[in-house]
């Protein structure tokens, strides 16, 4: 087992290591760039949907293999319990953020505009 083990995680390193490289980080902006999307584009997703395997487990739990047993309910129900805390805690998480990001705009420094808004209506002509 441990041979197989092995044997995967140096292929997958092997595998990965050409995404690294073509990374192209030349700098610590591009480094932070590039740790920041890789939560963004593969750990957030990742968790998203253990919280719905488990949501979905628990109900698996609950619904047919709890059909004689307390016990089984019980935890059937903790687990789906479990799952919605996660996804509640994901999404109240990810919505701060992305209020605090797009309120001080932080990284968005393309579109800054000096002086006051406008409505867009052009009044007196």
């Amino acid at each position: 087992m441990k041979k197989a083990l092995a044997l995967t995680t140096g292929t997958l390193a092997v595998f990965a290591l050409p995404l690294v490289s073509f990374a192209a980080i030349n700098n610590v902006s591009d480094a932070g760039s590039f740790i920041i999307n890789t939560i963004n584009n593969v750990l957030v997703p990742v968790l998203f949907a253990l919280a719905f395997i488990v949501f979905l487990w628990g109900a698996f739990d609950v619904f047919i293999l709890g059909s004689g047993s307390d016990e089984v309910k019980q935890k059937g129900k903790n687990l789906m319990l479990y799952g919605l805390i996660g996804f509640f805690v994901m999404v109240s998480i990810w919505g701060l953020v992305n209020l605090l990001t797009g309120t001080i705009s932080f990284g968005n420094n393309a579109n800054v505009t000096g002086g006051t808004p406008t409505a867009g209506v052009q009044v007196g002509q």
